[in-house]
């Protein structure tokens, strides 16, 4: 029997998706560790040999439908799965799974979605109508709980608690240490890491990224390297902005598990950031970071830590991150209290995620 069946994006080598499936089976088989799971998955290969769960293929729906038969609750996320910003299919593919379960008498649980934007007229009145139909709704952020409201999506209980990801174990550092040294990352001087990503051809913020990074080597006598945080879609930007540098900067070249890149941001000094979880691995490793923003989960998830971003992949400047990397700079010896506090009720809140979605298997 299959306890529990998980639909996200999993299996498409995104290290932030996969980050959250790990985050999710470790707080709910930390809880309850006989509990049974199954993932629905664009890769069932790799997520029973990454994640040691049961799998099946995303758009083999009879197969879906009959672990769901077999299950006690669907979980759909957690990520932003429920947008029509990067594609309104996914959308529509996401509330069919959520409309499939509750057909066959399942109760569904949204966890730690970061909902929205949902624009389409269509798209608004699906979420509306199959989103009242769910039994429980976590969110990771106030903006999203905002966007449930302006949806109408008002039938079921809805608790704001955090990405999951943020309720993971920190781990040792040893591993992303071996990396980097295989990688010629190893001696005395601070090491900055960078977690970028492609939009849209953008050139405005390579060109910035590559100057700000000369200049933290030139500047601080910082060692810079690039941590590819979806594969192999990272790399070619990462080293885009590398050949854009008049100093040497390492690009990591590896597909890495979620254990892997969370040793390796363990190892820096501090941490630039376009990838959401990239940001998230460093507030779980208490690593300093400065967040570029591309989407509204950029801004809501460095306001819960009370963080603002430098600035957007279109006004941001070398100046202004500059400014904000010579601010927090001494914080590598001085950790700043108050986030720190903040991460750990984040830290609670995430996990009570998992306590929300076993009280729904076990009523």
């Amino acid at each position: 029997m299959s306890d529990i069946v998980v639909s996200g994006y999993y299996g498409f080598a995104n290290a932030g998706d996969e980050a959250m499936l790990a985050a999710m089976i470790e707080a709910l088989t930390d809880i309850e560790p006989n509990i049974k799971i199954t993932v629905i998955s664009g890769n069932p290969e790799d997520t029973r040999r990454r994640h040691g769960v049961a799998a099946v293929y995303r758009l083999n729906y009879p197969e879906i439908a009959k672990v769901l038969a077999k299950s006690q609750l669907l979980i759909s996320g957690g990520g932003s799965l429920l947008q029509d910003v990067t594609s309104d299919r996914s959308l529509y593919y996401y509330l069919s799974i959520m409309m499939l379960a509750k057909k066959l008498g399942k109760p569904v649980m949204l966890y730690a979605q970061g909902i929205g934007p949902v624009r389409g007229t269509l798209a608004q009145g699906a979420m509306r109508y199959i989103g009242n139909m769910v039994d429980l709704i976590t969110v990771r952020d106030d903006g999203s709980y905002e966007e449930l409201k302006r949806l109408k999506v008002t039938a079921p209980p809805v608790h704001i608690t955090a990405d999951p990801v943020l309720a993971m174990h920190p781990v040792d550092k040893l591993i992303g240490r071996s990396i980097l040294k295989k990688h010629g990352q190893e001696g005395v001087a601070p090491l900055i890491g960078i977690s970028v990503r492609e939009w849209k051809d953008w050139g405005h913020f390579k060109q910035v990224m590559g100057h700000a990074a000369d200049l933290m080597i030139e500047e601080l006598g910082a060692k810079v390297v690039f941590i590819p945080m979806q594969w192999p879609d990272d790399l070619g930007v990462s080293e885009k902005i590398a050949r854009r540098m008049n100093n040497k900067a390492s690009v990591l070249p590896g597909e890495y598990t979620t254990s892997e890149l969370l040793s390796l941001v363990g190892n820096l000094d501090l941490l630039i950031g376009i990838r959401l979880h990239a940001l998230i691995f460093a507030a779980v490793m208490h690593v300093p970071m400065a967040g570029i923003s591309y989407d509204p989960k950029i801004d809501r998830f460095l306001e819960t830590i009370g963080e603002r971003h430098v600035g957007t992949l279109k006004s941001v400047t070398a100046d202004n991150l500059m400014t904000r990397i010579r601010a927090m700079w001494d914080e590598r010896k001085q950790p700043n209290r108050e986030r720190e506090d903040r991460i750990n009720i984040l830290r609670n809140k995430a996990f009570l995620n998992a306590e929300l979605a076993l009280s729904l298997v076990k009523k």
